[in-house]
C-alpha cells in the first residue's frame, strides 16, 4: 500500500506538554523546522468518527521470561520486550528497531484495562514522522532522531491553531513566541505536560525520545478506553487528530504492519 507522505500533525488540539526538563539536542544542535510540504494540514472542524474498529492484531508482543517481578516503571520497561522478537519483527515490518521496540514496550506497559496493539502505535508513528526518519533523518539507537522533529509554528496562520510558547515549552523547540509540535509522535508541549512519561527508564521524560513518546501516546489514547472494544479504537485515534482521513490513514498503516508480521 501507499502510506501518507508526511506528518499527520495535530495543530488544533493540544497533544503535548511542557516540562521543566531540558530537551535532548540532536547531533550538532540542529532544530530544522519541518517544511510546509512535509505536513498534512489539520481539518478546521472536527469530522465525525468513521466506524472503524481496531485493526487485526499482529500477535502478542513476546516478552522476556525469567525476569524478577519489577516494581518501578523503569525496571518494567527494561524487562518488557524480548530483543530477539523485536529484531525479527523490525525486519519483517520494515520499522527501525528502536521504534519497533518502543511501540512494543508501550503496548505491554499500557494502562491496566486498555489493550492497544503495537501496530496501532506504529501506525501513528508512521503518519506522524515516519518513525522519526522524516526528512532524511535517521533514528538513533537511543531513540532520538538525528535532527529533532519540529512541526511548523502554531501561530494561527492558515489552518493552524495559535498557541503561544511559554518559558517551559520553548525549551523543547527553541521558539520564544509560538509553540511547535515536537518529536516522533508530534506532541504539543501543553499535552506532554499531562502525559509525559519515562518510557525507557533512563530517568528523563523527553518527547524527542521515541521510547517516551510512544508510551505517552499509548497513555493518551487509552483515556478513550479499551481500544479492542467496539468503535473505541477510531474514537481514540480521532482524539489524537480530529480528521477522519487521519483515522483511516493510521488504520491502513497499522493493518499493513499486521499483514507483514502476522
Amino acid at each position: 500500500m501507499r502510506f501518507a507522505p508526511a506528518l499527520g500533525l495535530l495543530a488544533g488540539v493540544a497533544l503535548l506538554g511542557a516540562t521543566g526538563l531540558a530537551a535532548h539536542h540532536a547531533e550538532g544542535g540542529d532544530r530544522r523546522e519541518l517544511l510546509v510540504d512535509e505536513v498534512v494540514p489539520v481539518v478546521a472542524v472536527p469530522a465525525p468518527s468513521p466506524a472503524v474498529s481496531a485493526p487485526k492484531p499482529a500477535g502478542q508482543v513476546r516478552v522476556r521470561t525469567g525476569q524478577p517481578r519489577a516494581r518501578s516503571l523503569g525496571s518494567r520497561a527494561a524487562a518488557a520486550v524480548d530483543p530477539r522478537w523485536a529484531r525479527r519483527t523490525a525486519v519483517s515490518s520494515g520499522i527501525p528497531l528502536p521504534a519497533l521496540t518502543a511501540y512494543a514496550r508501550a503496548s505491554v506497559l499500557a494502562p491496566r484495562g486498555c489493550r492497544i496493539g503495537w501496530t496501532t502505535l506504529a501506525g501513528v508513528g508512521w503518519i506522524e514522522s515516519q518513525h522519526g526518519t522524516i526528512g532524511d533523518r535517521r533514528l538513533r539507537r537511543d531513540g532520538q532522531s538525528s535532527v529533532p522533529i519540529l512541526g511548523p509554528a502554531l501561530d494561527g496562520s492558515g489552518e493552524f491553531a495559535a498557541i503561544e510558547a511559554t518559558r517551559d515549552s520553548a525549551r523543547w523547540h527553541g521558539d520564544r513566541d509560538w509553540d511547535h509540535a515536537v518529536g516522533p509522535m508530534q506532541f504539543i508541549p501543553s499535552t506532554w505536560r499531562t502525559w509525559q512519561v519515562d518510557g525507557d527508564g533512563d530517568g528523563v521524560a523527553d518527547p524527542n525520545d521515541v521510547d517516551d513518546a510512544a508510551l505517552a501516546a499509548a497513555r493518551y489514547l487509552c483515556q478513550s478506553g479499551d481500544l479492542m472494544l467496539g468503535d473505541t479504537w477510531s474514537q481514540a485515534i480521532l482524539s489524537y487528530n480530529h480528521s477522519t482521513d487521519y483515522v483511516l490513514d493510521v488504520y491502513a498503516a497499522a493493518d499493513t504492519y499486521a499483514e507483514r508480521t502476522g
